[in-house]
C-alpha cells in the first residue's frame, strides 16, 4: 500500500481552508469590537455646562486622541479585511464546480441491479464484450473516444465481472472495495499544485519560514512582554517599583504628587527637546509669587524644595505638574500642551501608588493617595479651595468670597447653603463673575453627585445577632443631594431598613429585571483631558492605630435612578453594601467609616461606627428566650391562666410580621432590640 499527495488543482477545497483560517482571527477579533463597553463611563449622563476653560482645544485634543487610542484603529482594519477575504472565498466556493469522486461498483458499471442473479451478470457480460470489445468496436471521434479509452472501458467491464463470479477477486472487492485488492491513499493538500511546482517551492517555504519563524514569535512575544511590562493599574512595572521606593508612612499629598514624577512614562512623553527645553521659563512661572498664596503653583516650602533638588526629565515632569494643579499659564502652546499631557499619566501613577499604600495598611497614605485623586481631576492644588472646582472660579475669586486671610475654605456645599441673596453679593462684581458666569457657576453645583450618607449599620443576612467570625454586611443608606438642592424630602424610616429577601423570593434573591444599574454622570472635570466616571470608596479604619481595618469597596453605579428626565435630582435613598469577616472575639469595636469620592474636593464623608460582636453561646440563649410565647388564650392553656389571672387574659405578643419589621434579620450593634423599629441597627453614627 503506498500513499500519494494530490492537490487542489480545481480549487474547490483551497477557499474552504482560507475561511476556516481566516475566521479564526477574524470572528473574535469582531466580538472584541462589537461587544458592549465595559467602562461606565461610555454610556454615563454628563454635567450640562456652557464653560470652556482656556486651552480647551488642547484639552479636546487630549480626549479625542485617547478616544482614537480606545477605538483600536488597526484592529478594525483587520477585522474588515478579514471578512472582505472571507466574502471573497465563499464566493468562490459558490462558483467553483466540485468533481466528487465516484465509488468503484461493479453493478454500475455493468449497468444491473444489485439482487442480479450470476446468470444474469454473465449474459450482461457477454452482451456489454460483444459490443465493446477492441477488436470489434472503432472509435468514435464525436465522442473522443480514442483505442485506450476502449481498452480501459472493457478492461473495467472484464474487471467488473470477475469481481461479481471469481471467488478470489470477489472476497478483495467484499473486504477491500476493490478487485485489486488494498489501494494506495491519497493525501489532500489544500493548495493549488501549482503554488509548489515550476519551481515556486521556495518561495513557500520562504513564507512559511517568514510567518512561523518572524512573525508568529515577535507578535507572541509583542504580547507577552507586553502584559509583563504593565501593572494591573496599567502602569510600566518599572514605575510601579520606583514609586514602592517612594512611599513613606508620613508622606502629604504634596509629597505624592513629587513621587508621581518618578514615573517612567514621563520619559517617554518628553522624549527628545521635550526633556528640559524651557525650563527655566517653566520655574519662574510655577514658582512665582501669587496674591493667595505663596507660590502660583501652589506648592508649599517643601514642595518647592523637593522641586529644587530634581534634575533632567523629572524635574520638568514636576514642574509641569504644578502648574496643571495651579493652573499657571504658561504662554507656550507646547508647554501648555505637555502641561495637560502630564496630567492622566500622573493619575495612573496615583492609582498604583493607592494599590502600594493598601498593601501596608497605614490609613494616612491611603486617604492622601485619594485626595490628590481629587486634585489631579480638578487641577487643584493640595490644601485649596473647593470653590476652584466650579466654572469661572480662580484662586482671587475663592479668596475674595471666603475672605482673605481666612484659614477654613468654604465647601461646595457650605457656599451653596447660604442665602441666594448673599451669595450672588459676594460672588457678583468687579473683579469677580458676572452674571452669567455666576448662573453657570451655580447651575453646574446643581448637578454634582454628592453622596450624604443617612445612616450606616452593621448586619448578618438571616441572622439576629452579630457572632465572633461570621460575614457581616456594612450597609450604608444615603442620598445623592446637590450643593444648594432645595426641597429635599424628609428621610422616611422605611427607607432606612434592609430587608432580607425572603428565601422563595427568587426575584429579589437575583435582582429584578426591571431594576437597572444607574450611572452617576461623567465627572465635571473641564480641566483633565479624559472622560472619568467617579468612584466611591467605601473602608473602615482603626483611629487608634492608623491602620486599614477593612480594605476600601468601590462603587461606580447606584441601585436607583439619581436624576429624573428633567435632570432633577430624585432624592432616591441608595443603597452601598460591602461585606467583611467580624472580628473572632465578641465585644465592641469602634471604628472610622470613611467614604471617598475621588472625583470632587470636600464630597468625603468621615464618621464613627461601632460593631457589637455577640458570644456564639450568648445569642443562642436569647434567641431561645424570644423563641418562647405566650399561651394562646384560645388554647385549654391559655383558658388555665386566664382563670389564675382572674379572668384577665395575659397580654399577647404582637405577632411581627416580615414585611413590616425584620428584626429577624438584622442586628443591633448596641445590643439593645429597640421596640419600635427592630429592623435597624444602631450605630453610634456620631458623624465628627
Amino acid at each position: 500500500m503506498s500513499s500519494e499527495y494530490s492537490y487542489d488543482e480545481q480549487g474547490q477545497f483551497f477557499p474552504f481552508f482560507v475561511v476556516t483560517i481566516v475566521g479564526i482571527v477574524t470572528l473574535p477579533l469582531t466580538y472584541s469590537i462589537l461587544k458592549p463597553n465595559s467602562d461606565p463611563g461610555a454610556t454615563a449622563p454628563r454635567v450640562k455646562s456652557s464653560f470652556r476653560p482656556e486651552h480647551a482645544d488642547l484639552i479636546d485634543g487630549q480626549r479625542k486622541a485617547q478616544k482614537r487610542r480606545e477605538r483600536k484603529l488597526k484592529r478594525i482594519i483587520t477585522v474588515i479585511a478579514g471578512w472582505a477575504i472571507m466574502v471573497f472565498m465563499v464566493y468562490l466556493i459558490k462558483v467553483t464546480a466540485r468533481s466528487v469522486n465516484k465509488i468503484w461498483n461493479p453493478y454500475d458499471i455493468l449497468a444491473i441491479s444489485d439482487s442480479s442473479s450470476e446468470r444474469q451478470i454473465k449474459k450482461r457480460y457477454r452482451d456489454l464484450s460483444l459490443k465493446h470489445h477492441p477488436d470489434k468496436r472503432k472509435p468514435d471521434p464525436s465522442k473522443n473516444e480514442t483505442m485506450e479509452t476502449i481498452n480501459e472501458y472493457f478492461a473495467e467491464l472484464t474487471k467488473a465481472y470477475k469481481a461479481l463470479t471469481d471467488e478470489d477477486i470477489r472476497n478483495n472487492y467484499i473486504q477491500y472495495g476493490h478487485p485489486d485488492g488494498k489501494q494506495s491513499f491519497s493525501i489532500g493538500i489544500a493548495l493549488p499544485k501549482f503554488i509548489v511546482t515550476d519551481g515556486n517551492g521556495k518561495y513557500v517555504i520562504l513564507v512559511y519560514a517568514v510567518l512561523l519563524g518572524v512573525v508568529l514569535p515577535y507578535l507572541v512575544g509583542t504580547w507577552w512582554y507586553g502584559t509583563q511590562r504593565m501593572s494591573r493599574e496599567k502602569i510600566l512595572i518599572e514605575s510601579a517599583n520606583n514609586l514602592f521606593r517612594e512611599y513613606d508612612e508620613d508622606i502629604t499629598q504634596g509629597g505624592i504628587i513629587t513621587a508621581l514624577s518618578i514615573g517612567t512614562e514621563f520619559q517617554h512623553t518628553l522624549k527628545g527637546e521635550k526633556a528640559e527645553s524651557n525650563l527655566g521659563k517653566l520655574e519662574s512661572r510655577v514658582l512665582a509669587e501669587s496674591k493667595t498664596s505663596s507660590l502660583a503653583g501652589g506648592l508649599s516650602a517643601k514642595d518647592r524644595q523637593d522641586l529644587q533638588d530634581l534634575e533632567g526629565v523629572r524635574r520638568k515632569t514636576l514642574a509641569l505638574l504644578w502648574t496643571y494643579l495651579g493652573r499657571v499659564e504658561l504662554d507656550d502652546t507646547s508647554l501648555n500642551k505637555s502641561k495637560v499631557e502630564v496630567a492622566p499619566i500622573a493619575h495612573a501613577l496615583n492609582n498604583a501608588f493607592t494599590a502600594i499604600s493598601l498593601a501596608y495598611g497605614t490609613t494616612a497614605p491611603i486617604l492622601a493617595s485619594f485626595f490628590t485623586s481629587q486634585n489631579l481631576i480638578q487641577a487643584v492644588p493640595p490644601g485649596a479651595s473647593p470653590l476652584l472646582q466650579l466654572p469661572y472660579f480662580t484662586q482671587d475669586i475663592a479668596q475674595a468670597i471666603e475672605g482673605v486671610g481666612s484659614r477654613a475654605h468654604l465647601t461646595l456645599q457650605q457656599y451653596m447653603s447660604l442665602p441666594a441673596a448673599y451669595r450672588k453679593k459676594i460672588t457678583v462684581g468687579k473683579g469677580l463673575l458676572t452674571e452669567e458666569q455666576y448662573q453657570t457657576a451655580v447651575n453646574v453645583a446643581l448637578q454634582l453627585p454628592r453622596f450624604q450618607v443617612e445612616k450606616a449599620f452593621f448586619k448578618v443576612t438571616g441572622e439576629k445577632y452579630i457572632t465572633p467570625s461570621s460575614l457581616v454586611s456594612l450597609v450604608i443608606k444615603g442620598r445623592i443631594i446637590p450643593p444648594g438642592s432645595e426641597n429635599v424630602p424628609e428621610v422616611k424610616p422605611a427607607d432606612l431598613d434592609d430587608v432580607d429577601a425572603a428565601e422563595d423570593d427568587l426575584d429579589a434573591l437575583r435582582g429584578k429585571a426591571e431594576d437597572k444599574i444607574q450611572q452617576p454622570p461623567l465627572a465635571h472635570a473641564p480641566f483633565f483631558p479624559r472622560d472619568y466616571s467617579p468612584r466611591w470608596h467605601v473602608f473602615l479604619t482603626d483611629s487608634k492605630q492608623g491602620k486599614i481595618a477593612v480594605p476600601p469597596f468601590t462603587f461606580t453605579t447606584f441601585d436607583k435612578p439619581i436624576y429624573d428626565k428633567s435632570g432633577k435630582p430624585t432624592f432616591n435613598m441608595q443603597t452601598l453594601k460591602a461585606q467583611f469577616q467580624a472580628p473572632p472575639q465578641d465585644g465592641q469595636y469602634t471604628f472610622v467609616l470613611h467614604l471617598v469620592c475621588d472625583s470632587y474636593v470636600g464630597f468625603d464623608t468621615k464618621m464613627e461606627v461601632t460593631l457589637t460582636v455577640s458570644d456564639a453561646s450568648a445569642a443562642v440563649e436569647i434567641e431561645a428566650e424570644d423563641d418562647i410565647s405566650e399561651p394562646d388564650e384560645d388554647s385549654i392553656a391559655g383558658q388555665m391562666s386566664m382563670l389564675k389571672n382572674g379572668g384577665v387574659p395575659p397580654p399577647r405578643k404582637k405577632k411581627v410580621q416580615n414585611q413590616d419589621d425584620s428584626s429577624d434579620e438584622e442586628s443591633d450593634t448596641d445590643g439593645e432590640v429597640v421596640d419600635d423599629d427592630t429592623s435597624e441597627t444602631d450605630t453610634d453614627t456620631d458623624e465628627e
